[in-house]
């Protein structure tokens, strides 16, 4: 039933595209399908996270132009905040990439976390692999940024590219273990602000491989994304990245990463919000909480 629309979209239909990924976003019936139907690709996918205000939006705009400059192509999915009222994103895509909006070689769609606490859409590992069907050259996810957790990003793409920018004071030294761990790249944007050279210099001792669990040393690269400084330099790092095979290990974690994230929703879907709300105006607000649990669930 799928095969039609699968193949409007690897000709390059956009239109389809656009609301095959509404289908996987709305769960319609047979969208399952849908997603077992789609044919291996070896599009990869680059990951950009780090901080609220790092000003990952305009990082990733300036590497849109470098790209349609070559004369590839690029699928960009934003994951934005939610609205509180009607689950939607609050930033679109005409507002935040309006000049690519109509440019041919470019797909942008914006996403809504839709209360997902990862800085991620519920549905973004489906969602890649359906674009990734459409033979982009290259497929970008941005995530929101919200703290600790957007080491999720590590389990989808396939180079995480995390971006920082440099900070009074020694805020390296504070900064979460877990964003060292996912980096493939670092990324120090606004690098003309003062104390820059400093905060690379640090942010390099510490990523060396005798302190780190690297095998070889993390890229760091300097940018100034709103003069579009640096983003060549960022783009190769990214591509030889790609060009080097990742251990079995780590593409294992991968898969495993992605695996588990599907199989905890498929577990959860079951479980209605509205439903535990009804249940617990039931059972009375002063009901314990793990008897309640072990008794439903």
């Amino acid at each position: 039933m799928w095969q039609q629309q699968i193949d409007e979209i690897k000709a390059g239909n956009t239109k389809t595209l656009a609301r095959c990924i509404s289908f996987i976003e709305n769960e319609v019936d047979g969208y399952e399908t849908l997603l077992q139907q789609l044919p291996p690709s070896a599009t990869r996918v680059m990951g950009i996270t780090g901080p609220p205000g790092a000003g990952k939006s305009t990082l990733v705009d300036a590497l849109v132009g470098l790209i349609v400059e070559a004369g590839k192509s690029v699928a960009v999915i934003c994951v934005d905040p939610s609205s509180p009222f009607n689950l939607g994103a609050l930033l679109g895509d005409r507002i935040r990439m309006s000049e690519w909006y109509n440019n041919p070689k470019v797909f942008i769609r914006s996403l809504a976390t839709r209360g997902s606490l990862g800085g991620l859409h519920p549905k973004i590992i489906e969602i890649c692999d359906l674009v990734k069907t459409g033979g982009y050259d290259h497929v970008i996810v941005e995530t929101v940024g919200v703290g600790q957790s957007e080491i999720e990003i590590a389990g989808l793409a396939d180079m995480t590219v995390v971006v920082v920018v440099p900070e009074a004071g020694d805020e390296v030294q504070t900064m979460k273990a877990g964003l060292m761990e996912i980096a493939d790249v670092f990324v120090v944007n606004k690098a003309d602000r003062p104390e820059a050279d400093t905060f690379v210099k640090n942010l390099r001792l510490m990523l060396a491989p005798a302190f780190h669990n690297h095998t070889a040393p993390v890229p760091v690269i300097k940018t100034i994304a709103s003069q579009k400084t640096g983003i060549a330099e960022l783009l190769k790092a990214v591509t030889d990245g790609f060009g080097q095979e990742k251990s079995q290990e780590k593409r294992y974690w991968l898969l495993a990463e992605k695996a588990f994230h599907l199989i905890q929703q498929k577990k959860m879907a079951s479980v209605d919000k509205q439903v535990l709300k009804q249940q617990f105006e039931a059972a009375g607000a002063n009901v314990n909480l793990y008897t309640f649990i072990q008794k439903y669930y």
